[in-house]
């Protein structure tokens, strides 16, 4: 059993778009829940889009995240959360405290490299209740071949927490996915690019726990 956390500290990170996709392809290996802490609840307006369609659980998370967690993890293969765009939400905090691995988004910009800092701060306070806690920064919406996207590896590589060796890129694919109600594992060739990636990603977060 896995529990991630899709955490952040500033919206239009991409996080709700990472978090359905990655929860689709963890699926394809087991039960699955994707439970949605975020008061936008743009995980389940997903849902409700996609119906049947999906090999997957989306449910609301409720305000006793912890409870929810706990109980799902007996249920289900994979939990995966997505939280608030703030850390210091008590939804976060909570997730933080049950999670194995905390996701954090960051596109490359600087005010994504600078929201992060105040993560770390919340990481610590939260291992406190759970030592095991892993965290890993992950690119988003990446542009390669661009200087923003390569000074952004480089600031990375300054920053306490490690970033994932795979980023995500910038692709139609992820928009026209969210509003069919599919993730890109499901576009066909339209999205093979994108759901490559997206499973490269999930076998080097699963080789993490």
């Amino acid at each position: 059993m896995s529990v991630f956390a899709l955490v952040g500290n500033k919206g239009g990170t991409g996080k709700t778009t990472l978090g359905i996709n990655i929860a689709h392809c963890l699926a394809e290996t087991g039960a699955t829940v994707l439970l949605d802490a975020d008061p936008q609840g743009s995980s389940l307006q997903w849902c409700a889009i996609g119906g049947d369609t999906l090999d997957l659980v989306v449910e609301d998370a409720g305000k006793e995240i912890g409870s929810t967690i706990s109980d799902r993890r007996n249920r289900f293969r994979h939990v995966i959360v997505d939280c608030p765009p703030s850390v210091h939400s008590r939804a976060t905090r909570q997730a933080l405290e049950c999670c194995d691995l905390a996701l954090i988004p960051v596109q490359p910009s600087p005010l994504d490299l600078w929201a992060s800092v105040h993560i770390e701060r919340e990481l610590d306070r939260a291992r406190r209740h759970n030592a095991d806690l892993q965290a890993l920064l992950v690119i988003n919406q990446l542009e390669p071949r661009t200087q923003l996207s390569r000074l952004t590896r480089e600031a990375l590589s300054e920053l306490s927490l490690p970033a994932a060796e795979t980023a995500i890129r910038r692709r139609v694919a992820y928009r026209n996915a969210v509003l069919r109600g599919r993730s890109v594992l499901n576009l066909g060739s339209q999205g093979a690019a994108a759901a490559e990636e997206i499973r490269q990603l999930v076998r080097e977060l699963v080789n993490r726990l």
